[in-house]
């Protein structure tokens, strides 16, 4: 694959990401990256352009979409949780080219991070319940990771390999955003929430995000296989590790 033709598919996704950015999606109770549809286009792109020119791409996309269309009563601190939204590209394309360990560390870290954290003992268990999946599966996967490939051939053209790098992904993007917002305190430093106010944020989020998460899954596993096909054909889809 060509440079100029890795540079081209970073133009094209990081146009689409401003546009999914850009418009307001599902309403939420409290503004943040996913306030627009960028979780739609978030695991396409480290599928399609790798991890590191896939998060190049997202990165350009949700800093240009929150440029155009500031949100909350703090949009100067939203940029700093539109990392997340890049983090989940890069996952998806490190899952769909068969490089697991990273993210069962990231996983495990953060994680661990968050339940050190004294209010994360006041809050719901159950309200991470599609974090707690996504890393179930993410310790099977390492339990199982002699047995098959994704560069093997064995599951690069099926479509639970697409949802799986999704999920990885997106979820990536969540805890992400569950550091910053918990671990880190910016909860109370940035917006002044009181553990009270953090329950029905909680509460929303296992049902609303969930939603959000299986829609990007679904449009993933139709396009997905249909872009990687289409651009292996005509030599653009790249397929060396430092993309």
């Amino acid at each position: 694959m060509r440079r100029s033709q890795l540079i081209t598919l970073i133009a094209v996704f990081a146009t689409l990401s401003i546009v999914c950015d850009s418009i307001v999606g599902i309403p939420q109770l409290a503004s943040g990256v996913w306030y627009g549809w960028i979780f739609l286009i978030v695991p396409i792109a480290g599928i399609v352009l790798g991890p590191y020119a896939g998060f190049i791409s997202i990165l350009i996309g949700v800093m240009a979409g929150h440029s155009i269309y500031l949100r909350g009563e703090a949009p100067m601190y939203e940029y700093l949780f539109t990392l997340g939204a890049p983090i989940g590209a890069m996952f998806s394309g490190f899952i769909f080219r068969g490089r697991w360990k990273g993210a069962l560390t990231y996983f495990t870290l953060l994680l661990g991070a968050y339940f050190l954290t004294p209010v994360s003992w006041e809050l719901p268990l159950w309200g991470l319940w599609d974090v707690y999946i996504a890393f179930i599966i993410l310790c099977i996967l390492a339990l199982m990771s002699n047995r098959w490939s994704v560069r093997s051939g064995k599951l690069g053209g099926s479509p639970y390999i697409y949802a799986f790098c999704a999920l990885i992904g997106l979820e990536a993007d969540i805890l992400f955003r569950i550091f910053m917002f918990i671990s880190c305190q910016t909860y109370r430093l940035f917006y002044g929430f009181t553990p009270e106010i953090l329950e029905v944020i909680w509460a929303a989020g296992a049902l609303v995000t969930p939603i959000q998460v299986g829609i990007a899954i679904l449009m993933t596993v139709f396009i997905g296989p249909m872009l990687v096909r289409i651009l292996s054909l005509k030599g653009w889809f790249p397929n060396r590790d430092d993309f």
